[in-house]
C-alpha cells in the first residue's frame, strides 16, 4: 500500500488485465435439426457467450447479428458489465436496440441513448449485507460499482487494495474502510483469498435473504450482490416491454449463474434457453440447447441454424 492510500488518500489507475478462458471454449457441438422455430428476438450474455476469450467480437458473429437485424430480429445485450463500460456495449451491438446491463440493474435503449432503468442499492444495506456474507465466509476483498444515477453511475471501479480486477480499466483503488461511496451502489464485488467462487456464492445464497439483495456470480473468480430482485431476467422483461415480445418468443445465450434467471425464464415461457459448450454446470442444468464453445462462434453457429443460413 501506497503512503497516500495509507491515509486514506485514494488513487487513479489503470487496473492490469487477466486471462478469462473456459474449458470448452473451443469445442464444436453439433446442432440438431432445430424444427423451423424462429425467434422474435436474441437475447445473449456478451463475457463468455457472444465474445471470443479475448474479448472480441469474430466477423461471423457480427455477420450473424447482422441477419437477425435484417430480419427483423432485435438482438439485446445482457451483460454483467456496468454503465461505465457502455461504450464497449455500444461497440458490440452497433448502437442498435436496448442492452442489458449490470446484471439487469442498468437498462438503455442504446438507438435513443435513453435509459429504461437504474436500480441502487442503499448503503446501509449494502453494508449489513456485506457483513453477513463474512460472518459466513471469511475477510473479503470489496470492490464497487458506484451509484445507480446517472451523474455517477459511469464513474471509475472503487477498489479494495489488492482486489485483482480483471479488466484493464481506470479505477480508484481505495483503503477498505473508503470503498462503499456515501449514496447507493449499483452493485458490489466480493472476493475470497480462500474460496473459490461457487462455494462463496453458496455461502453467500445461503446468508443472504433474497428480500435484502441478490447474489451471483460470472465467473470471473468473485461474487456479486445486486439490489432485490435484480436479474438478467428482469432487465431482459424492461426490454420484452419496450419491443411487444414474450419471454416464449426469445431465443437466449448464456455461460454462467448471472445468466440463469434469464435462460430459466426463456425456458418456462416455451422459448429457447442455450449453454454455450463452455458454460457453467448450473446454466447447462437449466438450458435446453447446447451450441459450440464462444471462441468457435457458437451463437453465430446457432444463429445460423435457425435463421437457415
Amino acid at each position: 500500500m501506497t503512503g497516500s492510500a495509507a491515509r486514506g488518500v485514494e488513487e487513479s489507475v489503470v487496473l492490469p488485465a487477466a486471462g478469462h478462458l473456459a474449458p470448452g471454449a473451443d469445442d464444436v457441438v453439433a446442432l440438431p435439426d432445430l424444427g423451423g422455430w424462429r425467434p422474435r428476438l436474441v437475447a445473449t450474455d456478451l463475457d463468455g457467450t457472444l465474445l471470443r476469450s479475448t474479448g472480441e467480437l469474430s466477423p461471423r458473429t457480427r455477420a450473424a447479428m447482422e441477419a437477425c437485424w435484417d430480419a427483423g430480429i432485435p438482438v439485446v445485450g445482457a451483460t454483467g458489465r456496468g454503465p461505465r463500460l457502455l461504450d464497449s456495449v455500444r461497440v458490440v451491438l452497433d448502437g442498435r436496440g436496448i442492452a442489458v446491463l449490470a446484471q439487469g440493474g442498468y437498462v438503455v435503449d442504446l438507438a435513443r441513448d435513453e435509459v429504461l432503468r437504474t436500480v441502487g442499492l442503499p448503503r446501509e444495506r449494502a453494508a449489513a449485507v456485506i457483513a453477513r456474507i463474512e460472518e459466513a465466509a471469511g475477510p473479503l476483498l470489496v470492490a464497487v460499482e458506484d451509484a445507480a444515477e446517472q451523474a455517477e453511475a459511469r464513474r471509475p471501479l472503487r477498489v479494495q487494495h489488492g482486489f485483482d480486477w480483471p479488466y484493464p480499466e481506470p479505477a480508484h483503488l481505495l483503503p477498505r474502510g473508503r470503498v462503499l461511496p456515501p449514496g447507493p451502489v449499483l452493485k458490489v464485488f466480493l472476493r475470497s483469498a480462500s474460496l473459490g467462487q461457487d462455494e462463496l456464492l453458496a455461502r453467500a445464497r445461503r446468508a443472504v435473504d433474497p428480500a435484502d439483495a441478490e447474489v451471483t456470480h460470472a465467473g470471473l473468480g468473485f461474487i456479486e450482490v445486486l439490489p432485490p430482485g435484480i436479474t438478467k431476467a428482469t432487465g431482459l422483461a424492461v426490454a420484452l416491454e419496450r419491443y411487444g415480445v414474450g419471454f416464449g418468443d426469445v431465443l437466449a445465450f448464456g455461460d454462467m449463474p448471472n445468466d440463469v434467471p434469464m435462460l430459466t425464464a426463456v425456458q418456462q415461457a416455451g422459448g429457447r434457453a442455450v449453454a454455450v459448450a463452455n458454460a457453467h454446470p448450473a446454466v447447462r442444468a437449466v438450458a435446453d440447447g447446447l451450441t459450440s464453445g464462444n471462441d468457435v462462434d457458437g451463437v453465430a453457429r446457432y444463429l445460423e441454424a435457425v435463421l437457415g443460413g
